[in-house]
Formats: structure tokens, sequence, C-alpha cells
């Protein structure tokens, strides 16, 4: 039976001493513009383990070639002291969210070999939103050279029966715990438990079930190339790993396969999740004359001539709100038909920027700043996921969010890589 999601060597601390609301981290791709947060969560850690030592936050990517060599040798340090294995691991996990709703996932390996980033794609693992290739290489420079990988992507399964991940719930007394604490204030806990032998057979059994041709075509239709694990957070985080796996084999050839680079640790989560919420991200235009883009983007509506069914989309400024109609879009979602507006008027507009944000109150506060119209429009429901990305292929960057900065994957666990 294909192995399409794997038990690991699992690296933890012993939480008996470690404390684990100090240990968990949130991803590094947070808090990007907002350095002040990560110094000041450096000194709530203080001296304790963490796994923020062993992580460069991406608000400081700038600094990156100062502070690699700290975090290589932080990784080296823990596995010298800190950290136990725990072999051929797979881990149930219940994380508590901001909101007091419990999101239900399964820690394990997947194969890069499965897993593709390049536009078009058609691999069994794949990005929902497009990858920026630009982003790819610093983080990479982060990879190179270190012994450990500390997950925050969130691989999303299409899976309506809950056959995968919610029986393992029912199994709690039977598992044999792994931690159990609260995370940073405002951010929920986690408490997770490792699989037993039986629950590993049943996630792979089920998961070979969700993948086959049969299962394929009554959930998509004929003529669709199988889809398992969509990337729904930290996409770009499982393009350095496969970019860091290509490099391996360019040296080692068809020694790679049999190296611990060409698989990342990940968490599963089912897309039918009650907890799981996609949000829609908005666009916010800076630097402009709003009565200018609004006549252009009027314009271009009236120049679409596609055959999709009719979108609307709400702007806002400090003087107009209102909404815009596409009676013919060319493009499937909302997002994607103002993108594409977006990118041709910022290219011929230097002053002019686009920022995203989360939240309609947000939108609205800032739209009624000079010089800025904010747009507004319906999101992607989650549960068409799978079907417009095997369709239409990836979505345009940042269409959509699954939670607050809160919610996101914490650091806990981590793996050998070299």
């Amino acid at each position: 039976m294909p192995a399409y999601f794997l038990p690991a060597d699992i690296l933890l601390p012993d939480f008996g001493v470690v404390n684990g609301t100090a240990y968990a981290t949130v991803a590094c791709d947070q808090y990007t513009s907002d350095p002040e947060y990560w110094r000041e969560l450096s000194e709530r850690v203080g001296a304790a383990p963490s796994t923020l030592r062993m992580i460069l936050p991406e608000a400081f990517l700038p600094e990156a070639e100062a502070r690699i060599p700290a975090v290589h040798k932080a990784m080296e340090d823990y596995l010298k002291s800190g950290l136990i294995r725990y072999p051929n691991s797979m881990i149930y996990l219940e994380r508590t969210l901001s909101d007091g709703k419990v999101r239900r996932g399964l820690i394990g390996m997947i194969d890069l070999e499965l897993y593709d980033y390049r536009p078009g794609a058609k691999s069994l693992i794949r990005p929902t939103e497009e990858t920026v290739p630009e982003r790819i290489p610093p983080r990479l420079e982060v990879r190179r050279g270190a012994a450990l990988e500390l997950p925050h992507v969130l691989l999303l399964l299409d899976d309506p029966g809950r056959s995968v991940i919610e029986p393992q719930a029912a199994r709690l007394s039977a598992l044999t715990p792994a931690y159990d604490f609260p995370l940073l204030p405002g951010a929920g806990s986690v408490r997770a438990f490792f699989l037993d032998s039986i629950g590993i057979g049943r996630v792979t059994s089920a998961l070979s079930r969700l993948v086959s041709p049969e299962r394929q075509r009554q959930r998509y239709g004929a003529g669709c190339a199988p889809l398992l694990f969509a990337v729904g957070d930290g996409n770009h985080s499982l393009a350095v790993a496969k970019a860091a796996y290509e490099e391996v084999k360019a040296e080692l050839g068809e020694e790679a396969l049999f190296h611990p680079a060409r698989y990342a640790l990940a968490e599963v989560v089912n897309l039918y999740d009650p907890a799981l919420r996609f949000e829609p991200i908005y666009r916010v235009l800076t630097g402009v004359d709003p009565d200018e883009v609004l006549s252009a983007l009027e314009n271009y509506s009236y120049a679409q001539h596609g055959t999709l069914p009719p979108q609307q989309i709400r702007f806002l400024s400090a003087r107009r709100r209102g909404t815009m109609h596409f009676g013919h879009p060319s493009c499937p979602l909302p997002v994607d038909t103002l993108g594409h507006f977006l990118h041709g008027y910022l290219n011929t507009h230097p002053g002019a920027a686009v920022d995203y944000i989360h939240g309609a109150r947000t939108v609205e506060g800032l739209a009624a700043h000079e010089n800025t119209v904010g747009f507004l429009f319906e999101g992607l429901p989650k549960e068409k996921l799978f079907e417009t990305v095997m369709n239409e292929g990836t979505l345009p960057r940042k269409t959509f969010s699954m939670g607050h900065a809160e919610d996101k994957r914490f650091y806990i666990e981590a793996r050998r890589i070299r």
C-alpha cells in the first residue's frame, strides 16, 4: 500500500521539565512588519528552552546573514542536550484556538517527490496559492546547513466523511500522551498523543481510499489529476524544503532518495473540520486618486468578455462607496478579477501600492484615509477549494486566510534533515 503520509523520527523536549508555553513559537512568517513582537517574545522566553532559538522570524530576514549561524548552533546544541527522539512516530493533535474551538490534526511527514509548487503542477501534493520564486532563496539560506526542520506547514485534506483524522479522537484512552500545555496568552492551547500501530495503519488505509481513482473520479469528475493534500499554510516553507531537496539530489544523485531531506514534517487538517475557518484577504490601494482608480476599474469591467457567472466587488474611499459589477468575468473568483486589474494599474502608477488586509472593519478604517481605496469581496467557500485548484490551478497570492496569527501552527516538533 503506498505511503502518502509517513511516521517520522520526531524530536521533542522533555515537557516534564521544559515549559511548553515558552518552548512553542508561532510561525516565522507572522508579524513580519512587527519586529518588536519578536523582541518582546525573546525577552519573555528569556533563557528557557524555546523553538524561538531554532527559527529565523521573517521580520529579520534582512539580517539573515548575521543571524543564521546562531540558529544553526542552537539546533546542534538542542540535539546534544535537549531533545528526545521518538522513532517512527505519528502524532494526533488537538489545538484549542483563540476562540475556544478545537482544531484536530495529524503530524507526520510527506515525501517531497510527491510535491511540486511549479505552475501547472499535477502532483498529489500541491500549493493552493501561487508560489513567489523570489521568496525562496533567502529562506533557503536558513535551511542550508540546518540540522533540523521545525514545521509550520498545514496540509489540507478533502475528507467530508471524516475518515482519516477524526476517528483517532475516539481512541485517546489507548494512546500515549505527547504533550499538553497552554500556548502564549491569546493563542489557546495544545495537547497531543502518539498514535499506536493500529492508528497509523488506519490513517494509511483511509488516505489510500481517498486517493483511489474511483473516489477521485466520483468527487471531482473524470480527467482531473488526483490531489490528496493541498498546502493551506506554509507554502513557501514547503517550497524551500523542496528546493533544498533538489540541491541534495543534484549533489548525490540516486542516493538522495535515501536522504532525510527527501521528506518534510507537516500537520494535516481536514478541510471539513468545523474549527477551520476560511476568510478572504481584502485589498487596499494607497497612494492613488480614488476617482481615477474607480473610473479605470469601471472601464476594466466593461472590457471583460468572459463566460463565467457575474461577480461584484465593493469599493470604499473617503468620499465614495458602492459596488462594481462584472457581468462577464473571465476569472473564476472576484479576488482574481480584481488582482488582474491591480497588477496592470500598479505597473502604470509607480506611486501606488497594494496592501493585503484581514477583516472588513480594518479595510473600512484604512479606506477613510485620503488617497486610498479599499475593496471587499466574497471569499472562496472552503468546500470549493480542491475543485477550484484542480480545475483552475493555483489561486492568486493571498486569496484566503486560515485564521489569525495566534491560530497558526506553532513550532513544537522537530526532525533531523541531515
